[in-house]
């Protein structure tokens, strides 16, 4: 860069009308050479100094020399718009990839291969619900991307919090959700037992500082509704501070909407038989083994009391600003892309996909009080869980 600028920006000479003339006319000459020279990167670099110097110097100078700063402003918005148009033109150039097609070239039929090929590959039996299933969810990952974009850019916090029975397949759709997100601003929160300090502390204090912040999605695996089931069925917590915790939530939870957090609460339900075989398959399973817990393997003698558990937590807990959605997860494959598809229906973003393609299998999401009134008819719903 030319030495006035160098002086300037570091405050070596002083911004007065003669001067800014001499600096403006640089600006203008060096604009043009990398406009020329199309190089982005540091036009961008010049932008964000120039805005800089202006928020700096705007209530240092006199009227005359303010007058001189509008015509820096003219600038930036010039090199705005520039960049801008060169963006067009290069996403125009960029054709993207069909992810769908990858998967079709991926799994291709035998018999359409030609013959001088075929020793490329190894005959394969898959079944076709495999196939379409991962054509789909490839296709529902893309528009999470695109969801993404623009939670960062609208400037949304959005919070998705993930609960369920052991083994109800709560990890299995947050590593489909956020395969392909930008880890700068998606994260998965997956929090420990509370230490002997976390103890002390008012209890939703530990999750304070996991919430999303400014343009990011966050994923927590479990949350505070920890204290809703695990601990009232496994006697980790006295009745007066659960039923403090069932009085709490709705205000706990409408004060983060009102400071602009989006919540979306989902419950994956798992019937105890696919429960049972799922705990088989992690006992037996040595990559499965590490999920299996103390706490889970009382889960099938302590169902009717976490039935009980989760009649109390949604009748007090589902509202109309941050209700439950059920997911019925027997069904592993259905529960990821019907989950994915009712997220993606609570927003309308750019470049979304329309039509069947988003629509959601009502056999698989309910409403969390269909589950309410489906509880009400299993057990009673008078039956003392500290009892």
């Amino acid at each position: 860069m030319p030495s006035i600028f160098y002086e300037i920006f570091n405050d070596i000479i002083k911004l007065n009308a003669k001067t800014l003339w001499k600096f403006k006319e640089n600006v203008k000459e060096l604009f043009k050479q990398l406009k020329e020279e199309k190089d982005i990167d540091n036009l961008k670099v010049l932008r964000n100094r120039l805005s800089h110097l202006l928020k700096e110097q705007i209530n240092k100078v006199d009227k005359k020399t303010k007058k001189w700063l509008k015509g820096i402003e003219n600038i930036i918005d010039s090199i705005d718009e520039f960049i801008d148009s060169e963006k067009e033109t290069a996403e125009k150039e960029i054709k993207p990839i069909d992810v769908v097609k990858k998967i079709e070239k991926r799994y291709q039929v035998c018999e359409k291969i030609p013959e001088e090929k075929r020793n490329k590959y190894v005959p394969v039996c898959i079944k076709k619900d495999e196939v379409d299933y991962e054509k789909e969810i490839i296709e529902l990952q893309l528009e999470l991307v695109k969801l993404q974009k623009y939670i960062k850019e609208s400037g949304q916090k959005l919070l998705i919090i993930f609960e369920g029975r052991d083994a109800a397949g709560k990890w299995g759709n947050i590593k489909r959700f956020n395969e392909y997100l930008n880890p700068r601003g998606a994260r998965v929160v997956a929090l420990e037992k509370p230490t002997d300090l976390e103890k002390t502390q008012w209890y939703f204090q530990r999750y304070i500082s996991h919430l999303p912040h400014w343009g990011e999605m966050v994923f927590f695996d479990r949350s505070w509704y920890n204290r809703a089931w695990v601990e009232p069925v496994m006697g980790f917590v006295k009745k007066k501070d659960y039923e403090q915790f069932l009085d709490d939530v709705p205000k706990f939870e409408k004060m983060l909407i009102r400071s602009g957090v989006k919540i979306i609460k989902f419950y994956f339900s798992v019937s105890k038989d696919e429960q049972a075989k799922r705990f088989d398959e992690r006992q037996r399973n040595p990559l499965k083994q590490y999920k299996l817990s103390p706490v889970d393997q009382l889960s099938q003698k302590l169902w009717d009391r976490y039935t009980i558990a989760e009649y109390h937590n949604f009748t007090n807990t589902h509202t109309d600003y941050a209700p439950w959605t059920i997911i019925n997860s027997d069904d592993k494959k259905k529960s990821r892309i019907n989950a994915m598809k009712y997220l993606l229906n609570q927003f309308d973003y750019p470049g979304k996909i329309k039509g069947k393609k988003l629509e959601i299998d009502t056999k698989i999401v309910l409403d969390g009080s269909q589950k309410i009134k489906k509880l009400a008819e299993e057990i009673n719903t008078d039956k003392d869980l500290f009892e």
